[in-house]
């Protein structure tokens, strides 16, 4: 009787260390998750600046550029289908894109010597220059906690009780190829 109720304290005493371990891992998984939400909303207030300074960056050139309507065309589609986007892969896709026709559109403004001195566009330049960097710099924080998440899911003994619990990994915000890694430049000599 008493080997019986030995045992039965041992196995008591193990569900419960099982127990707690599991709501451990769980609110650990839970609060790496919510970082990681806050971090894309960082990344979107980010974007959201960015597709706001593109419609008077358009304005600007249009004036000086009218004949340059293929290239406001491309930049315009481009902000739209970015804006569109909701997750992640797609958004990074778009993003690349959104980059790719900006380069055009300031190749485009190499050519108008009175635009690129102009007050107005020198300064919706500094504040695409900024909100540039602004994107990076949520980018690497939300693939900073993107990559914990998926690390602890990856890692034993949180890989069982993620199974369990349905937890999936998150994808990392990426630009497809190399090209498209590049920040617009915006500096005009």
């Amino acid at each position: 009787m008493l080997l019986i109720t030995g045992i039965l304290y041992v196995f008591l005493a193990l569900l419960l260390v099982f127990l707690v371990l599991g709501i451990v891992v769980y609110n650990r998984f839970i609060k790496l998750q919510q970082r990681s939400k806050e971090a894309w909303a960082d990344i979107d207030v980010q974007l959201k600046r960015r597709y706001d300074l593109i419609p008077n960056l358009l304005a600007a050139v249009r004036g000086y550029a009218s004949h340059e309507q293929r290239v406001l065309e491309n930049v315009t589609k481009a902000r739209a289908m970015a804006v569109n986007a909701s997750e992640v892969k797609a958004k990074s896709k778009a993003e690349g894109a959104l980059t790719q026709s900006l380069k055009s559109l300031f190749a485009v403004v190499e050519n108008y010597p009175q635009l690129k001195s102009a007050a107005n566009f020198l300064e919706l330049q500094k504040e695409l220059t900024d909100t540039e960097n602004k994107i990076q710099a949520a980018r690497r924080f939300y693939n900073g906690n993107v990559k914990d998440y998926n690390t602890r899911l990856a890692t034993f003994p949180d890989l069982l009780i993620a199974k369990q619990l349905h937890f999936k990994a998150m994808d990392l915000f990426e630009i497809g190829n190399s090209i498209e890694r590049e920040a617009p430049k915006v500096k005009f000599d």
